[in-house]
């Protein structure tokens, strides 16, 4: 048997705004069972963190219990390389750890992920995202706007069912989007945090590792167009297909996804 096919790999799951490392619950169940060590992170304010997102400074912060489970992957030996997979908005997370954890990715995914590069960075994807138009697009959601420390406005959304149901779970099992609906909480973007345009920009570090797209072909949130837009204005990844996947692919198709995770940690493991 190839030693490849054996060789336990450490696979740390980044979810999207409003979800929480829950939303893994199938694909981590399936990476544990074939021997695998998983690490599912809950961003600050998401899942079980019981930060309130309104609360927290910037997206540093946001994705630090990410770099703290990267910190902690780096000491066992200091070469621990992990597969970083980011699903939506955790593509920005991933990005972040790429940069500051170069040495110890051994591949990053990105999952119907923002994929930013330098020529490419967070605000020109958020333009050209709410070209779709906001309010329109995210229908029932609730957006509101609050203060943080500085008493620097800082707006956050709250994802509506039907919004859920229409552009996110329209392929997953009922039972999945009646879940979601009980454990999703409000989200932020963080436009305006200026660190975000920076994320990517350190071509030395970010370019140094290797990197997958995974394109939803069903997704009506980051829909495919927009994911190929990102592709193409950031050279370089390899870029995987799944069919029929709605933007929650890890509930809709987690099998295929599993898959695919296998496949890209056999290549670059």
């Amino acid at each position: 048997m190839d030693r490849r096919e054996t060789k336990m790999r450490h696979f740390i799951l980044v979810h999207g705004m409003c979800h929480g490392a829950w939303c893994w619950y199938k694909v981590a169940s399936m990476l544990k069972s074939a021997g695998h060590r998983v690490t599912a992170v809950d961003l600050a304010g998401s899942g079980v963190d019981p930060r309130r997102i309104e609360e927290l400074r910037s997206f540093a912060e946001y994705s630090q219990p990410l770099m703290d489970a990267m910190a902690a992957a780096a000491e066992v030996d200091g070469r621990e390389r992990a597969i970083v997979v980011g699903h939506s908005l955790g593509g920005l997370s991933i990005a972040l750890a790429m940069q500051k954890f170069p040495q110890n990715v051994a591949a990053a995914v990105f999952v119907a992920a923002v994929m930013p590069s330098s020529s490419n960075p967070m605000s020109c994807i958020t333009k050209e995202f709410g070209k779709k138009g906001w309010e329109k697009f995210y229908m029932d959601s609730k957006f509101s706007i609050s203060h943080n420390h500085n008493q620097i406005p800082v707006s956050s959304i709250a994802f509506g069912p039907h919004f859920m149901s229409d552009k996110l779970y329209q392929h997953s099992p009922p039972e999945d989007f009646v879940l979601a609906t009980m454990l999703v909480r409000p989200g932020r973007l963080f436009i305006e945090d200026a660190m975000i345009d920076e994320i990517a920009t350190e071509k030395s570090s970010y370019e140094l590792v290797s990197r997958v797209y995974v394109v939803c072909k069903d997704d009506k949130s980051m829909t495919e167009e927009f994911q190929r837009w990102m592709i193409e204005r950031s050279p370089g990844a390899e870029v995987k297909e799944i069919e029929g996947a709605d933007h929650m692919v890890m509930l809709s198709k987690p099998k295929e996804l599993f898959d695919l995770l296998m496949e890209i940690a056999s290549k670059y493991y």
